[in-house]
């Protein structure tokens, strides 16, 4: 079943590249007593999640603070190391958290994997944006058809 407005987020655990090497960090770590945007992208370097969707939260995140959200997060099925080395090149610093769901198990807990096997990229995650304030999903924006409009940080920045 697909995550909507309203249900708690699914418990389950992400990966980072941390300067002290890898880390994991749970779904009740990440939105406990928080205010969270998670947003993800079908691939870290992929045309458009490279282009438009990753700076675009970049790009904002003092907007988002000011706001009220404490953590902007990026997850993709790929893994740490990639999500890393992608944090990196994009110049995230501090600003977005870049998770890995390297076996893709927090995307189907969601209920929002992507079959992209005709691509050659095999099964990923879908294009969305969900806030979460308190473990609590407030607001899920999937997108559909291969857009990019709900998922986007100035469509996300307006529901705050």
């Amino acid at each position: 079943m697909t995550i909507k407005a309203g249900d708690k987020m699914p418990t389950g655990a992400f990966k980072t590249k941390t300067a002290d090497g890898p880390k994991e960090i749970t779904s009740d770590a990440l939105f406990a007593g928080k205010t969270v945007v998670l947003f993800s992208v079908p691939g870290a370097f992929t045309p458009t999640c490279d282009a438009r969707h990753l700076p675009g939260f970049v790009q904002h995140a003092d907007a988002f603070k000011a706001k009220g959200v404490d953590t902007l997060a990026c997850m993709a099925v790929n893994d740490m190391f990639v999500m890393g080395a992608w944090g990196a090149h994009s110049n995230v610093g501090d600003k977005v958290l870049m998770l890995a769901d390297g076996n893709g198990e927090y995307t189907r807990a969601l209920g929002l994997e992507l079959d992209a096997r005709g691509f050659g990229m095999g099964m990923r995650g879908q294009r969305f944006a969900i806030v979460v304030k308190d473990g609590v999903a407030t607001h899920v924006n999937i997108e559909t058809g291969g857009e990019f409009r709900v998922s986007a940080a100035e469509y996300v920045l307006a529901q705050l």
